[in-house]
């Protein structure tokens, strides 16, 4: 690397490999977990299904994201580099189960970055002062929105790291400067009129059929984690950087959710809270309380930031995949182009960009179904392409931990088995679970249509891509491998 421009190292092929610019330091990857992890936008849909909903974050702290974070460590400590999920899957099961991995993580995304758009939108409408919150069901204001939005992210993020993780830095600060707002506006509300809630609200209610599609999404919102080792070769000093930012951004992510589900209980009633807007709702409702309405405004504009900074981290960070998947020639060799003068993944980061920007057109222009339940539809998908590598994940520790012989890493044989054990079975629960649908479907088979069809069209591409780029990458070593002879 020489002025601050990428150079190419060549490999054992002969074929020039991109280099990263190593910017990421402890504090940048904790603002980044927090960015990542702790997602407001998923908040309301989960704590409209009651008080329960406290009780099942707990389990799937402990169960899930506990264990991630162990997975997270040990896997970046053994395969240290770019790619993260893919490269892991990859070097344990193989080339196919790391693409496959690698896949459903950034097809995930193109679903979830849509899915942020919107809630965005849904936000920044309070931006604009009292009377203003039907702009968001106004299509031609929020597809306008979505696209500048979109727009900026990307452009930021072909800048550089450099550039586009203060707007993940941004976002980080943001998110925890909206959380700690709410959640004391939440505790001042309950110390001064008392708690609206009971011990009653947090038992299971009579039809529990909503609240199981709650856990998957809660899985779904607790990663993030391994977020930063997809940018490996993008880490100062990974080894001793990623241990304690994966904790304290864990602990960070873990209080401010639970904190969070509950002020949204004591705010507004589950039955009224708006999947998109909820959180500035519950603000607007507490604030109006105590006399203090104007900070609803402040308030949003701090949520929008962090919203930006969620799409900025999932779109920036997920576009590693078909950057590592191109360089592997699984995908078009051309998704493996780094910008001459910035040193990023730029074509990944637009072909990511176009297709959200296509499901967003899709979302406003051809469905029938309302804003709220084409979130919710986008969100279910999502969370079950989203875990399918954390499937993946979890068995890899497994693998290592009863491989012969067993050569320790960060962690022992016995805290790998029980991390590796804990995860996978509450990732195949989540995934199943969200099939269930959410309160805000209406039309059942419609909604189960949608999930597997989408599952098996999304997996049935994976392999189309993997083995029709597989074999070019064969037909390619061949002419070599004779030449060589």
């Amino acid at each position: 690397m020489s002025n601050g421009v990428p150079t190419t190292v060549p490999d054992g092929e002969n074929r020039g490999v991109p280099s990263l610019h190593r910017v990421l330091r402890r504090r940048d990857l904790v603002l980044l977990f927090v960015v990542a992890v702790f997602n407001l936008n998923v908040l309301p849909s989960i704590a409209a299904n009651g008080g329960v909903t406290v009780w099942l974050w707990i389990v799937a702290l402990l169960l899930f994201f506990w264990p991630q974070g162990i997975a997270v460590i040990e896997l970046a400590h053994r395969f240290p580099g770019e790619g993260g999920v893919y490269l892991w899957a990859k070097e344990v099961f193989g080339d196919f189960h790391g693409f496959l991995s690698g896949w459903c993580y950034w097809t995930n995304n193109m679903m979830y970055v849509p899915t942020v758009m919107l809630y965005f939108v849904g936000v920044s409408v309070f931006v604009l002062g009292p009377g203003h919150e039907s702009l968001a069901d106004n299509k031609p204001f929020a597809l306008s929105v979505s696209i500048v939005l979109l727009v900026l992210l990307v452009v930021l993020n072909i800048i550089g790291l450099r550039v586009g993780k203060w707007i993940n830095n941004l976002g980080g600060v943001g998110t925890v400067t909206a959380a700690a707002l709410l959640i004391g506006l939440g505790i001042f509300v309950a110390v001064r009129f008392g708690m609206p809630i009971t011990f009653a609200d947090f038992s299971l209610p009579s039809s529990p059929r909503f609240v199981l599609n709650s856990f998957g999404v809660i899985c779904y919102a607790l990663v993030g984690l391994e977020l930063a080792s997809v940018m490996g070769d993008e880490i100062h000093n990974p080894r001793e950087t990623l241990p304690g930012a994966v904790a304290w951004g864990g602990i960070l992510s873990g209080l401010l959710y639970i904190g969070a589900t509950l002020t949204l209980l004591i705010a507004v009633k589950r039955e009224d809270l708006n999947v998109l807007q909820g959180i500035v709702q519950a603000v607007d409702n507490m604030a109006r309380r105590v006399g203090i309405g104007w900070i609803v405004i402040p308030f949003a504009i701090l949520l929008s930031f962090a919203i930006a900074g969620i799409g900025s981290a999932w779109l920036g960070g997920s576009a590693r995949i078909p950057f590592v998947a191109g360089l592997d020639s699984y995908m078009p060799a051309w998704l493996g182009k780094v910008h001459p003068k910035y040193g990023t993944p730029f074509a990944a980061l637009i072909v990511h960009a176009i297709v959200s920007l296509i499901l967003v057109v899709l979302n406003f222009v051809f469905t029938g179904a309302t804003v709220q339940e084409s979130f919710q539809r986008l969100l279910s998908l999502s969370v079950v392409l989203q875990l399918v590598p954390f499937v993946y994940m979890f068995c890899a520790l497994l693998r290592i931990a009863f491989r012969e012989p067993f050569v320790r890493g960060p962690y022992g044989r016995a805290t790998l088995i029980w991390a590796g054990l804990s995860g996978f079975l509450t990732t195949v629960l989540g995934i199943v679970l969200v099939f269930f649908p959410a309160q805000q479907i209406r039309s059942l088979w419609s909604y189960e249509l949608w999930m597997f069809g989408g599952t098996l069209c999304f997996v049935g591409m994976a392999a189309f891509f993997f083995f029709v780029y597989g074999r070019r990458k064969i037909g390619r070593k061949m002419p070599r491998t004779a030449s060589a002879i």
